[in-house]
Formats: C-alpha cells, structure tokens, sequence
C-alpha cells in the first residue's frame, strides 16, 4: 500500500512537470522571441541587473580642418587701379612686406600733386612769416599783419599734414613721402604688398584688371597652425565646454588621431542645422594637415550618469541589437534594444530597457542558436 502511494505520488509530479514542460513549449511556439533554455544551457549562463553608472561618454562629430582665422590676412588694393604687374603665385611663400602686384593710379599721382603743392605753398608761408615777423620787429608793420602771415603759415602746415596723411592711407610710405617731398617726382605705380608671413593661398586679380580697395585680392595665410572645427547637435552641446579633450582623426591622414583641446565653444545655435560650432587648434609644424581637409571629432564629455549594460550581453538579430531578459520560471525573452557605440567594453542603453530588469551577460549567443533551433523546428 505505502509503494502504491510512493508511485502515485511521483506520477502526479512527473505529470505535472510535464505539464509546467508542455507549458512553457507552448509559450515558447507562441511567441519567438521566448526560450526555455534546458537546465545544463541555463545553469550555463550569468544574469545581471541592469543598473546606472556614470560614463564617460565619447561624441563623435563630423568636421574639417579649417585656417587659423587669427592666422588668415586678406590683401587688397589702398586706391583705385590698374593691376600692371603680378609678382605673387599660388602656393609662394612670402615674409611680411613683400611685394604681391603692382598698380598704377591716376588717383595716386593726383594726390602726390596735391601734396606738393601743399607743400610748396607751406614754404611760402613760412617765409612769410618769417619776414613779417623781421618787420615787426623793425616796427615796420603792425601786430595784425604779423599774426595773419603767421596764421596762413599754420593752415598751411595742416594742409600739408593732411595730405601726407591721405598720401599713407593709399598706401605710400612715410619715407616714400619725404623722398616725394625732397625730389618732387611723382610716381603713379604703387605696390600690394603682404601685411603676413605666410602662404599665398588665394589669388583674384588678372592683369590689365582694374580694383577697387574693397576688392580682396590676395589671401595670405599661416599654416603653422590650423583647427579644427565641427557642428554638435544642440541636444549634446550641454555636454561639452572649453578644455575638454578631444581627438582628431584625419582620413587623409589614415585616420591617424590627433590630439588637442577644445578652444572655443559657440554660443548660437545655427537655425538650419541644429548645431553649435566647436572649434580646438592643431600644430602643423610638418605641413601634413590642409585647410578642408575632412575629419571627425571624438570630444571626450563630462561623466554623466546613463543605464549601462556589458557588451557581451548584445545579440545581434537582422542588424538590430537585442539583449535577453530573464522572466519567470527559467522563461528568456529576446528584447530589441536602441545601444550606443561600444565604449571599453560597455554600451549605453538609449531605449529598451528601463533599468532593473536581469538580463544574460553571458551565454547569451549560445541561448539565441537554441532559440532560433527551437522556432526552425516549430516550423
């Protein structure tokens, strides 16, 4: 009787075993994304929370090398004419002071003529006054006379003053001024010269070409030193600030990095694209970087505290990440998940889990192969 009892005893447990078994294979043929793994894969595999940290997170934006504004003159013309001579090339090296072109002025000689006549007109008077003074002290004329020779005298002073002022604002020199002043031989050419020491890195002027000072006509630069710049969305700008870290990769360079410092962050938002400009400073001592150059920006932010997850727990199912959560009764769910890049072995969770949950850490491909059998057979 008590054996009897012993084998119906089993037989319900085993019946119910079988029961909790077909059970969960129907949950499982029901569903594909369920596995029930068999006890020697389950006793296999490592669980763990998903749970907060702070990370170190790395933006990487899309920028390009650019000229050192603070390094970039452009050169244009100080009067109005006509370009006879081109003595600069593209890509010519030229110190400060070198002569670019050469241009001839109608208005040049214009105002050299005006300044000698100034200036003949100020000797005039400073004789006069000279000799009224002489007078006046023969008493041969009175003080009036004397004051107003010394008057036209001092107007013009200023007169010539005036005009060899205007003389340097077109660009002439003050040596080249007194050399006008003592030989009195106007010349009507007057050169573009380099206010930079730099490359000639783009030329707008033909011969024959008739400027204006507003045309720029030269742009010298200095390619010493270079930055580069990139757009961060606005939704990321509050986690980067000047002195933050950031590495540079070149395509042309092999993507070599290159590291350097955020010098600059804007404080606009560009209404088209979104973005906040960013900017750091690169040597190129070695000439290897070139203005518009492409390259990426990796801008190491400030930690903030985000869901992470270990990136051996990823399974990738049809291109799209996924993680397997555990459930009830030894019951794994394969969940889809939105991940950042992979970061020293560790993702950040952006959408699909909420933070809590148990998840498989490590296993979990051998669990998807005994998933993906179980649903082939299924079909």
């Amino acid at each position: 009787m008590k054996n009897a009892l012993i084998a119906v005893c089993t037989a319900a447990v085993l019946l119910g075993c079988n029961q909790d078994d077909n059970k969960k294979s129907a949950q499982q043929a029901n569903d594909p994304t369920v596995v029930v793994p068999a006890e020697e894969l389950r006793n296999q595999l490592q669980l763990a929370e998903v749970k907060t940290a702070l990370v170190n997170e790395t933006l990487r934006v899309a920028g390009r090398i650019d000229f050192d504004e603070q390094r970039v003159a452009r050169i244009g013309a100080t009067i109005t004419g006509r370009v006879t001579e081109i003595d600069a090339k593209l890509g010519q090296v030229v110190r400060k002071g070198d002569v670019l072109a050469h241009l001839n002025s109608s208005e040049l000689s214009q105002q050299q003529l005006a300044y000698l006549k100034a200036k003949a007109q100020l000797e005039l008077n400073k004789r006069n006054a000279e000799r009224a003074k002489a007078l006046f002290e023969a008493d041969v004329i009175g003080a009036a006379e004397l004051q107003r020779r010394e008057s036209e005298y001092q107007i013009a002073l200023a007169e010539t003053r005036a005009a060899a002022d205007q003389l340097q604002l077109l660009g002439v020199s003050p040596a080249a001024i007194a050399k006008l002043g003592s030989h009195g031989e106007v010349n009507s050419v007057t050169p573009v010269v380099a206010t930079l020491a730099g490359v000639v890195v783009e030329r707008k002027l033909a011969q024959g070409q008739v400027v204006q000072p507003a045309d720029a006509l030269f742009m010298v630069a200095d390619l010493s030193r270079l930055w580069a710049v990139a757009q961060v969305p606005e939704q990321q700008v509050g986690l980067v600030k000047a002195g933050q870290s950031v590495t540079i990769e070149v395509p042309a360079l092999g993507n070599e990095k290159l590291v350097g410092k955020l010098i600059f962050v804007g404080q606009t938002v560009d209404p088209e694209t979104r973005t906040v400009l960013v900017r750091t400073e690169l040597d190129n001592a070695d000439g290897r970087l070139k203005p518009a150059m492409l390259a990426s920006m990796l801008i190491e932010a400030k930690p903030v505290e985000r869901l992470v997850i270990p990136s051996k727990a990823v399974v990738r199912e049809e291109d799209v990440d996924h993680v397997f959560v555990a459930e009830d009764d030894g019951v794994f769910r394969l969940v889809k998940v939105k991940l950042s890049p992979d970061h020293e072995g560790k993702r950040v969770v952006l959408s699909g889990l909420k933070g809590g949950e148990r998840i498989v850490v490590d296993g979990a491909f051998h669990l998807n192969n005994e998933r993906n059998r179980k649903e082939m057979e299924g079909a």
